[in-house]
This record gives structure tokens, C-alpha cells and sequence, in this order.
């Protein structure tokens, strides 16, 4: 894979961790980071050598949201304040991000080692699974700047916390603590910093060994099982079924099964 210059990657047991990395700046996202990013996805998704995937960031921050700096640069001189069209940006830069997450037939870990705010929120929740430091804050900052929560952060956090929850997180802008996201249900894990890297290390290689065609299969299930009746949904799930019972890895796990013995999934 070609250099990067504001992300590192690291393919290592099955497992691409893909590090933001603009540390100075707390890996705040711009365009460079989002073509990146959305080039290390791409290979992810299509390397049958990686089977999960780590999102971290370098330095203090997960991703303190957009750099308003390079926001602000793009509106005429003597102006201040984001361009017109915000909504052109995350059409072109960041949705498509969100999209590969969710839709990746593969699992995908956001490792959140420092402040998650903003748009590095909205692609903390992206991913499948979270765990955090135990320093971590997650706050959805999109009301201080006059903007609306973006990157699907509406529809992940009533899907993670109910209306409620969701709805004093984005009106009231108070943070969450690492304990607190813990005991709501938005993160799996929270670990002390210096543990965090071999507690998310040892989640994914777990999963790299898990039969991946059956967790693609299951994130299917999941994402459709929101806009789906019970009928819809019942159907939905035999049809996947059939689809993974005839795989290699569903063979293999039953045959592990009856000689009481660790499966070896192949990832097929």
C-alpha cells in the first residue's frame, strides 16, 4: 500500500488498524484524510488477507471532528465561518466513508484513545464496535458551530441510546466520560491507555479468527433489521442463512463442534 500522509496502516494477524494521524491537529478530518481514508477502507474491503479492522488515532485524540480551519479557507475572502454548501462536503468526502464502514463485510473496531467530538464521533459510531481509554470523551459538538449532528450520528445514536438519550446528547452538548458511554451501551470496553492498544488488539484478532463471511452475513442482518417488518426480517434471515450454511466455514464449525475441538475458520 502507498504512503499515506495523514494516516498510517498496519496489516498484522488478519487485522488493518488504520491510525489517524494529524496528532498537532487532534486528527481533526480533511480532505486528504478523507481521501485516504476512504483509499485504506477500499483496500480493507477487498483484501481476503484482512479479516477486521482497527480505526485509532495518533497522539491525545480519536478525531476532535472537521478542521474548521480548512472549512473556513474554502469561503470567500473576508468571510467567516464554514462554505455554503456543508452538505456537498459530506456527500463527496465523508458519507461515502460511513457507507463502506457499515456496509463492509467485515468487522470494523473504532479504538477511541482520546477525545471523539463531532464527525470523529459520527465515525467512532460507524464502526461496529467501540472500546475506549479510560480518559476518552465522546461529545456531539455540532450545535456550538451552528451545524447539524452529521456522518448518520442521528440514526446510530437512537439506534445505540433511544430518542431520549440521543436527543440530550445532540440538543445539550454535555460530554460523556469513558464510564458513562460504558454503562449506556456505546462502547463494548473501556481499558486504562496504557492497556487499550493490547485490549483492542486482542478483540480483533478474535474476530480475524471468526468465520468472516458469517459476520459479513450478520452485519447485513443487523443493518437491514431497522427498517424491516418481523415478516421482512424473518425472511431476510433464512435467506442469509442459506447463504452461509453452504460456506466452507459453516462446514468447519460444525465438524469442530461434534470433536469438541476450536474451530479453524478460513474466512470463507
Amino acid at each position: 500500500m502507498a504512503a499515506f500522509a495523514t494516516i498510517q496502516t498496519q496489516v498484522q494477524h488478519g487485522v488493518m488498524t488504520i491510525t489517524l494521524n494529524r496528532p498537532d491537529a487532534l486528527n481533526t478530518l480533511n480532505e486528504p484524510m478523507s481521501v485516504e481514508l476512504g483509499t485504506a477502507l477500499r483496500v480493507a474491503q477487498r483484501d481476503d488477507d484482512v479479516r477486521c479492522v482497527v480505526l485509532t488515532g495518533a497522539g491525545r485524540a480519536f478525531c476532535a471532528g472537521q478542521d474548521l480551519n480548512e472549512l473556513n479557507a474554502a469561503r470567500s475572502p473576508g468571510t467567516v465561518g464554514p462554505p455554503t454548501d456543508v452538505g456537498a462536503v459530506l456527500r463527496q468526502r465523508y458519507n461515502p466513508l460511513v457507507v463502506r464502514i457499515r456496509t463492509m463485510e467485515k468487522p470494523v473496531v473504532a479504538a477511541v484513545n482520546g477525545v471523539a467530538a463531532g464527525g470523529g464521533l459520527s465515525l467512532a459510531l460507524a464502526a461496529d464496535l467501540r472500546l475506549c481509554a479510560r480518559s476518552a470523551t465522546f461529545v456531539i459538538a455540532f450545535l456550538r458551530i451552528g451545524l447539524v449532528p452529521d456522518m448518520a450520528a442521528t440514526l446510530t445514536l437512537v439506534q445505540h441510546l433511544g430518542y431520549a438519550r440521543a436527543a440530550a446528547l445532540c440538543l445539550l452538548g454535555d460530554p460523556l466520560t469513558a464510564d458513562e458511554a460504558l454503562r449506556c451501551g456505546l462502547v463494548s470496553r473501556v481499558a486504562d491507555e496504557t492497556d487499550l492498544p493490547s485490549v483492542t488488539r486482542q478483540m480483533a484478532e478474535d474476530l480475524a479468527r471468526a468465520p468472516t463471511q458469517a459476520v459479513g452475513l450478520t452485519k447485513r442482518a443487523l443493518n437491514h433489521a431497522w427498517a424491516a417488518t418481523l415478516e421482512e426480517q424473518l425472511e431476510y434471515e433464512a435467506f442469509l442463512q442459506t447463504t452461509a450454511s453452504q460456506a466452507p466455514d459453516h462446514r468447519e464449525g460444525v465438524q469442530a463442534f461434534l470433536a469438541k475441538r476450536k474451530p479453524r475458520f478460513s474466512g470463507r
